[in-house]
């Protein structure tokens, strides 16, 4: 590629999000320019679950097959490598790469996606995304009557245990220090017999990234199958906040239902804007992004 190209709309990140808004933009003719380093946040999850012609698929098999797809529409363009900062230009917006190359374009979707922080406790990176999970909905079925931790506490953990109680009867939660529930929601974790323990966690014993055993501080410890963790989260790129994006209380990209974001011309999909992670939701709002980011330069050039 040369140094400068203009298109219609530029999108950073080449993930399920990012490629379905591509392909909804390229199939109206735009041209397009997806720019994305290869590095998804499920890379390590070896399978994706849920959605409906991919069930049981592996991330990278889905990922592949849709850019194979996307490629088949001439006016899509893609460049391995990261959109390191942005700004706004006299008609868009400027984007510039960690090699130096720099493109224009007159819309910017971000679909950069999330990343967590994962705590520093041995064996706990190892297993994240195979036996140590996020979703019931994404991994559940795969551990159903295994047994289960549930490594949160409050409100999350209440949640989480509400879920996965229909998935398996034999569930523990460990808040890793003082329990934080009202009477009510122990009352009934207590009737459900899911038990709760405070003690901090040391390790994860695990083989190949299943998990083996939950080692606590004080030297015990118990086998358990997999385990659901609410890991903090943060944003993949700083772009979207260099540019003036808002971000919610809960630390995702603000959107309106069109995707858009509090910046014009501006516009956000995927793990980075909602809450639902999932393979399903990321193609979805890609998609909706794309019909939307469509109709305003149709609007524009009418």
């Amino acid at each position: 590629m040369t140094n400068t190209n203009n298109f219609d709309t530029i999108i950073v990140g080449g993930s399920y999000a990012g490629l379905s808004a591509a392909m909804a933009l390229g199939r109206s003719l735009r041209h397009v320019l997806l720019i994305d380093s290869g590095m998804p946040c499920n890379e390590r999850t070896p399978h994706s679950h849920n959605f409906l012609t991919q069930d049981g698929k592996t991330p990278k098999e889905i990922s592949m097959l849709a850019k194979h797809q996307v490629e088949k529409y001439g006016t899509v363009k893609f460049y391995n490598g990261i959109a390191s900062s942005g700004r706004k230009s006299e008609d868009g917006f400027e984007i510039t790469t960690n090699a130096g190359d720099k493109f224009n374009a007159k819309k910017l979707i971000f679909a950069t996606g999330i990343k967590d922080m994962i705590p520093d406790i041995p064996g706990f990176a190892a297993c994240w995304g195979i036996s140590i999970i996020h979703c019931p909905y994404c991994h559940g079925y795969e551990y159903r009557n295994q047994n289960t931790a549930i490594i949160a506490n409050g409100a999350k953990a209440f949640h989480l245990a509400s879920l996965v109680k229909n998935l398996t009867d034999n569930i523990t939660i460990l808040t890793t220090e003082g329990a934080d529930f009202n009477s009510e929601q122990l009352d009934k974790l207590n009737t459900h017999g899911i038990k709760i323990i405070e003690t901090k966690i040391s390790e994860f014993e695990h083989k190949n990234g299943h998990l083996r055993n939950i080692v606590f501080d004080d030297t015990t410890k118990i086998s358990f199958d997999a385990a659901y963790a609410a890991v903090p989260f943060k944003q993949h790129s700083d772009m979207p906040v260099s540019l003036g994006c808002e971000l919610t209380e809960q630390g995702y990209i603000k959107v309106d239902d069109f995707q858009k974001t509090t910046i014009p011309s501006i516009y956000a999909c995927g793990d980075n804007s909602n809450m639902m992670r999932s393979i399903a939701n990321a193609v979805y709002s890609g998609n909706v992004t794309g019909a939307v980011v469509n109709r305003e330069l149709t609007s524009e050039q009418f």
